[in-house]
This record gives structure tokens, sequence and C-alpha cells, in this order.
């Protein structure tokens, strides 16, 4: 098999690894709470550790990529990743539990944005999308997949082998990278700036932790206010670091490059929105409608079926229409059919579902693969690193931020009516919330320019373009 298709596809299967482990516990956590003498609530620690583990440690990545060579590092991720997996399911107290779900965080940390750079380095920018398409599958289907995949390894068998499953995946993804992956690493070795790691990575955990339970109940407002803002604060001190600072843990100096910005930014506000339906969706099919788990499953795993129908046709899309036509309609599209989620009923036939569901995912695929390639468009090679950091931190936060947009617009649904249980009704105007706001970054991506990404989509920007180009 050709490099530019067993790369992505060794990328894609480490990333499947880290996404559907970090949401397949969700389901299993009363089984495991029994099992080793604790309570779900408080093995809730279990989750938002892994959470804090991935958010210290990603600023890390880059420097550690650049100064050990990829190949090693992403091996090592790997490894690590399956470590604590093996630790998670030996794991007979909560406090071990948790130790190795910390474990399995910081190779988590440098397993998404190394083999992002990874990818960037070894396949050629025409190639870049085909190859990114493969990469941005496994982060919104391991969401979907998740909690169903947990449930029934749960219920048939065992929740040990949710962990026990990552240690063969992980072995033959060692093996491949070890032959196909080269071990690229930086010419100069830079400093590496420990203050900034320690005040981004402890911003970054404060307010993804905090946005992470907020309207979870998991802990008082109090407590999660205070942690956001703590976060915050560490992020402002950052930025007075960085400024003084030659070579920073992050490189903010990037959001000045157009393509950039409007992954970074533009992507989050997306994220924002869509990072709600692996929350919304689920809770409403069960809690709602009365469906079982598995049943659920059944029924969100027809986006994942849309997503890898996509892997086939972006590439051809963005060469027919540039990225910033898709990115502006496309986000508009996606926010639509997210709108579409707020009209199912008990009543509604499974199959209309299904069929929704299947061309909504086919269309997110297709907005996630372009916002994620898009970001290296004028990255030059030396910074792709630093790019890779910011933009799994962009990603960290949105996705923490999703769940509690979501959690929060039915917290607020419930409320308006008067208090009570959760109830099929709470759900429909959550879902209009975050398709709105998903909405919204048509806006950022409208100040793209007419040819951006022109290069990686391997497209010749129209004479009206070119003009427009240069009018603006």
């Amino acid at each position: 098999m050709r490099r530019d298709r067993i790369v992505p596809l060794i990328v894609a299967v480490a990333l499947f690894m880290e996404n559907m482990d970090s949401t397949v516990i969700a389901t299993s956590l009363p089984a495991i709470a029994a099992d080793i003498g604790s309570n779900p609530l408080a093995l809730k620690l279990a989750v938002t550790s892994y959470l804090l583990s991935l958010a210290i440690f990603i600023p890390a990545s880059g420097w550690t990529a650049d100064r050990f060579g990829a190949r090693t590092v992403f091996r090592a991720a790997i490894a690590v990743f399956v470590l604590g997996s093996i630790g998670c399911a030996l794991s007979s107290s909560l406090t071990g539990f948790v130790i190795a779900r910390i474990v399995q965080g910081m190779g988590g940390a440098m397993m998404s944005p190394v083999g992002r750079m990874v990818l960037v380095r070894s396949i050629s920018k025409r190639e870049l999308v085909s190859a990114m398409a493969w990469v941005t599958t496994p982060a919104l289907i391991g969401p979907m997949i998740g909690p169903p995949v947990g449930g029934f390894i749960t219920t048939f068998a065992s929740w040990h082998w949710i962990f026990i499953i990552n240690v063969p995946i992980g072995l033959i993804g060692i093996v491949l990278a070890t032959r196909f992956i080269e071990d690229v690493r930086a010419e100069n070795h830079e400093r590496f700036d420990v203050v900034g790691m320690v005040l981004a990575g402890l911003g970054i955990a404060g307010v993804a932790f905090g946005l992470s339970i907020l309207g979870l109940n998991f802990l008082p407002w109090t407590v999660v206010v205070s942690l956001v803002t703590a976060g915050a604060i560490f992020i402002a001190a950052y930025l007075v670091h960085a400024r003084r600072t030659p070579i920073p843990a992050l490189d903010l100096t990037l959001f000045r490059l157009p393509t950039f910005r409007a992954s970074v930014l533009g992507g989050f506000v997306f994220r924002l929105g869509i990072g709600a339906l692996p929350f919304l969706l689920p809770l409403m099919l069960q809690v709602g409608f009365g469906m079982s788990p598995f049943q659920s499953g059944l029924i969100t795993f027809a986006s994942a079926v849309g997503a890898m129908g996509m892997k086939m046709a972006a590439a051809t899309v963005l060469k027919r229409y540039g990225f910033r036509t898709v990115l502006l309609i496309n986000s508009l599209v996606s926010a639509a059919f997210l709108a579409a989620c707020a009209t199912f009923t008990q009543t509604t036939p499974v199959a209309a579902m299904l069929a929704l569901l299947l061309v909504g995912g086919f269309f997110r695929s297709l907005q996630f693969t372009s916002i994620n390639t898009i970001a290296y468009a004028e990255v030059e090679n030396a910074r792709v690193n630093r790019a890779t950091a910011l933009v799994s931190v962009g990603q960290q936060l949105s996705i923490s931020g999703g769940v509690a947009l979501g959690a929060l617009a039915v917290e607020l649904t419930i409320q308006f009516r008067g208090g009570g249980t959760l109830q099929a009704p709470d759900f429909p105007p959550a879902f209009l919330v975050v398709a709105v706001i998903s909405a919204l970054s048509v806006f950022i991506f409208a100040r793209l320019p007419a040819d951006a990404g022109a290069e990686l989509a391997d497209r010749v920007p129209t004479p009206t373009e070119t003009s427009d180009q240069r009018v603006g």
C-alpha cells in the first residue's frame, strides 16, 4: 500500500482508539464502580482526570516530537496509552483506576497532535485533503459509537474488555508506525518553554474541566465557576508570558495567518454547537423516548456511516468549489441538519431519523475535514509542530464547551417550564440553540480569501475569485 494511504490510516486508527475510549467509558461507569467498590459519582473522577491529563500535556506535544522525533514520540504515545489501558483493566480500587486514566491521558495528549504533525509532514499538500478525511472520521465516529459500544461490552461481556481491546490495536499501530512513518525531527533544538507549558496547561485544564461539568450537577456551581475563572486567569497569564518569550509553548503568532485563524476560531464556534450532538441525541433517545442504550446506539451510528461516506467525496467537492465556498455553505447546511433533530418525537419513524442523521453525518464530516485541512494552508514546515498543538487545544476546548452548552440548554429549558424531571419536550429547544451557535461560524469563514487553500485542494482559482482577491 502507498505511503500516502497507509500513514493516514495508521494515524486514524490511533485517533479512533483515543476518541472512542474517551466516551466508551460513560455507559460503563455503574458496572465499573460496583466491581471496584466505589460509587458512580466518585468514578466520574476517571473521566475528568483523563480530560485534565489530556489538556495539561498537549502544549508539550509539538516540542517533544521535534526534539525526539515524530515516529519515536508517536510510538511512545501509543505505548503509554496502551499501558494506561492495561492499568484500567487491572484496577481494583478508585485510586488505581484514576491513576491509570491519567496515564492514558498523557498518551492521548501526544497521540493526537503528533499524529496530525506526522500526517502534514509526510503527505504532499495536494494529497492532504484526502488524508485528513481519514483522520477526521474517527473524531466524528468515536463519540457517537462509544457509549453504545461500552454498553454492549459491559452487558454481554465485561467492562474490562473496553480497555483490553486497546492492547492489540495499539501493538499493531506501533508495528505499522515503525515500518511506515519517518522519524522526522527538527534540525535545531529549541529551548522548551516550561513556564509557558505550566501556565497554558493549567489554563486549558481549568477551562476544559469546568466547561465539561457545567450543567451536569457533578460539582457545586461555585466550584465550577472557580475552575473556569482560575483557568481563564492562567490563560491570561500565559498571553502576557508569550509576548515576552521568543519561543513560547503555544505560538499565538500563527493566528496572523488568515487560513489558520479561520480554522481554529471558526472551527471552535462550529464544534461548540455540533459537539453537543453526541451528548444530546443519546440522552433524548434513551431518557426522552425510552430506548435502550443499544437501540439508541444503532440510531446514532447512522451519523458515523454518513461520515465514512464523506471521505470518498471530500477531495472532489473541495477541488470543485474551493474551501471558502464549502465552509460557508456547509456550516449552514450542517447546522440545519442539527436543528432538524428538534423535530424528532417518539412517533417519528426510525427510518426517517436514520436518513436525517446519515446525510447530516456526511456534511458534518465534510466540514470537519475542511476545517482541519485549511489550518495548514499557510503554515511553513518548521512551524507545523506548533500549529498542531494549537489546533488540538482549540478542539479540546470546543468539545468540552459543546457538552456544557448542550447540558446548559436542556437545564434552562427545564427551569423555564417550572422544573421537574427530564422529559422529551426539553430537548428540541436545546437542539435549536446549538444549531444557531454552529451557524454563527459562517461569519468567521466569510473572512477567508476567495482562493484560500487552492493548493491543498489542487485547484486553480477562477478568474472571478482571482479578481475578488486582488480587490480585497
